[in-house]
């Protein structure tokens, strides 16, 4: 088809008028990109994407993801006029109360958005996940007859989301990758949020990009032909390399007052919106105005994208015919395993199992829940000889095993995260991967974003403690899992051996509205054997169970979590008959809980409660009550072999036994 250039330049046009009639209306937003990337708005969403409006999650087709998220009104701008759920009064209603249009665009929220951005950067990594995905789903489940999945991935990035050292990290990735079903196009007006864009950058992008093995374009991102030509031979590129168009723009162009300017960044310029409406052709008394031909334009595009995708449809009905196996295992994408049925995968441990710490339980029960559910994937941040979650049944991911479960993210944790999201977001795979938790940090933006968009991707963080020992301060999380637990919506698994490990594997793999981390032991860990399995793998699912009962009067209650269960059990000993142990290894798991579950743990009428735990003692204080003490580490750790860093630093038994008694 043509590209009816001057139907879409009329479209630009009034989709601008669309951004200042929302941000005027609302009195805040961000006009400079959704004015100054318009005409490729226009081609892509009128033009070049493959996609349907009708069934914004159809398997195959191109995912757009807006990195730079402050410009959501291009997004919801383009959206609209292609037909999708999303109408005139959800563009008047932009960053109101419960609208379909929040401030920046967020997952679940609006129809035909891929991702939660906003946070810069993040949607980068996040289509480079999506790519990640796309050649994964290619190569499982397309034939030689019959080709249903080769779909692209375009992002939009401003000089904020370049700058972000998580944009980089994925950028690395997928040019190693040779992710060629990637096309990053970058909105280069040479401006950031404070001023002209040279006050914090000099770099040469193109030739940044083509040394991590990118093939790279520019173009006037204003010439509508010119664009489509370079997005075109993008889509066409057989060079096994992702692709970069760097578009050249003016920001906020149609405001002449700010235009070009870092004033046309956010709403500076929607106070000149009558000045600048009647510059774009707009009409003087009608705001939020789509012309009848404009409109009649995208209704019958749409027509033709809907035809599109029945074809599809049909080649699909005879790729499920011929392919009953491969449909199965697409459609078993949508269901999510119980973990009853995934405990039943899982053998028993033996009693006198010698094991190097609870992530090498966890390497053991991957491995049965990998041959579970081929769908799973793991990855790690150049740590696997550490974290040992590789899929031992598979091999690595890469340009010439594109089958492959094992993702090598290299040490680029936060990026590791966000490409994760992206895969979560793709829906398709179920994506885990792995570093040291005191590494976290590097991965938390990520996280959170999970957490928010109710990704259910898989955390397998070892090291969980000053139980790492020799390596010191710089590798002990003291506070970690405490500030990962205040993430709403965030799972965080310390289990205390390798029957919790198990329970905590089940878990986190039942869970699909959400993100789970596994906290996971270097030193080794006793298996609790007085404890049946079945007690300590189905309280984990629980998140706090009763680990020792009491076999008189109940006068104390310990609660311990991970490493730091053996010393409550201990302590308990020392403390007698009328002592309690409970075993918390996810606080957000057991606050799910029914109130009556929670009283019959910990019963309200027992006020001697002491917690133990090696990290900070704050979050514990909701357990253990204002008559309740906390044994733990507020300060930083040691360098020294872990028992004694444990025994330095007051985490021991006979602490927690001292504790109780001064009660």
């Amino acid at each position: 088809m043509t590209l009816q250039t001057h139907l879409l330049a009329k479209a630009a046009n009034q989709a601008r008028g669309l951004a200042i009639d929302a941000v005027h209306k609302a009195g805040i937003g961000h006009l400079g990109l959704p004015l100054g990337a318009a005409e490729l708005g226009a081609v892509l969403y009128g033009h070049a994407l493959v996609h349907n409006p009708e069934r914004p999650r159809w398997l195959n087709r191109d995912r757009f993801v807006l990195s730079a998220g402050h410009g959501s009104m291009f997004l919801y701008g383009w959206l609209h006029l292609s037909g999708y759920d999303l109408a005139m009064d959800d563009l008047k209603a932009f960053r109101q109360l419960h609208s379909k249009t929040p401030g920046h665009p967020e997952f679940h929220e609006t129809p035909g958005v891929e991702c939660t951005t906003g946070p810069l950067g993040q949607g980068v990594g996040n289509a480079v996940g999506m790519a990640v995905a796309g050649k994964m789903a290619a190569a499982r489940f397309n034939t030689p007859e019959h080709e249903i999945i080769n779909y692209h991935v375009v992002c939009l990035a401003g000089d904020g989301c370049l700058q972000e050292g998580v944009a980089l990290e994925a950028v690395s990735f997928a040019g190693h990758q040779q992710l060629d079903n990637l096309i990053l196009i970058y909105d280069s007006n040479d401006v950031t949020l404070d001023a002209m864009a040279d006050k914090t950058q000099s770099d040469n992008t193109a030739a940044r990009f083509k040394a991590m093995h990118w093939d790279v374009q520019t173009v006037d991102g204003h010439d509508m032909a010119a664009f489509l030509k370079s997005f075109n031979k993008a889509k066409k590129a057989k060079t096994g390399r992702p692709q970069l168009i760097i578009a050249r723009t003016e920001i906020a162009r149609g405001i002449p007052e700010v235009a070009g300017t870092a004033k046309g960044h956010g709403e500076g310029g929607a106070k000149f919106a009558d000045g600048a409406r009647a510059g774009l052709g707009l009409p003087a008394d009608q705001h939020f105005y789509v012309s009848d031909d404009v409109r009649a334009y995208f209704v019958g595009h749409k027509k033709r994208l809907i035809r599109a995708c029945n074809k599809w449809h049909k080649t699909y009905k005879a790729w499920r015919e011929a392919n009953p196996a491969k449909a199965a295992l697409l459609e078993s994408a949508a269901k999510a395993p119980s973990a009853a049925h995934l405990l039943e995968k899982i053998p028993v441990f033996p009693a006198d199992v010698k094991h190097g710490g609870s992530r090498a339980s966890g390497r053991d029960v991957l491995q049965p829940l990998a041959a579970e559910l081929p769908l799973l994937i793991g990855g790690s941040a150049d740590l696997y000889g550490s974290t040992l979650n590789y899929i031992a049944a598979d091999k690595d991911f890469d340009p010439a095993n594109r089958s492959g479960r094992n993702i090598r993210f290299g040490i680029r944790e936060h990026a590791m995260a966000a490409i994760c999201n992206g895969v979560a977001y793709d829906g398709l795979f179920r994506p885990s991967c792995a570093t040291f938790l005191v590494f976290a940090d590097y991965s938390r933006p990520a996280m959170r974003i999970a957490a928010l968009a109710q990704l259910p991707v898989i955390y397998i963080y070892t090291h969980d403690s000053v139980g790492v020992g020799e390596d010191g301060p710089t590798h002990q999380p003291v506070e970690t899992v405490s500030a990962l637990r205040l993430i709403p919506n965030f799972d965080v698994i310390r289990p205390a051996d390798a029957e919790e490990v198990a329970g905590a594997y089940a878990a986190a793999l039942e869970r699909t509205d959400g993100p789970t981390l596994l906290a996971l032991s270097r030193q080794a860990l006793p298996l609790l054997n007085d404890i049946p399995p079945h007690i300590r793998r189905a309280g984990v699912l629980k998140g706090g169970y009763v680990a020792l009962q009491e076999t008189a009067p109940l006068t104390h209650i310990l609660l311990a979590t991970g490493s730091e269960l053996q010393f409550a059990l201990a302590a308990a000993k020392e403390l007698g008959a009328g002592t309690r142990v409970v075993s918390m290894p996810s606080f957000l798991r057991f606050d799910r809980q029914s109130a009556e579950y929670r009283a019959s743990i910990l019963p309200p009428s027992c006020r001697k409660r002491v917690a133990v735990e090696a990290g900070v003692t704050g979050l514990w204080a909701k357990y253990v009550g204002l008559e309740g003490k906390v044994v733990g580490i507020d300060r930083f750790g040691l360098s020294a072999p872990g028992a004694q860093v444990f025994k330095e630093l007051g985490i021991t038994a006979e602490a927690v036994v001292a504790a109780a008694r001064s009660l």
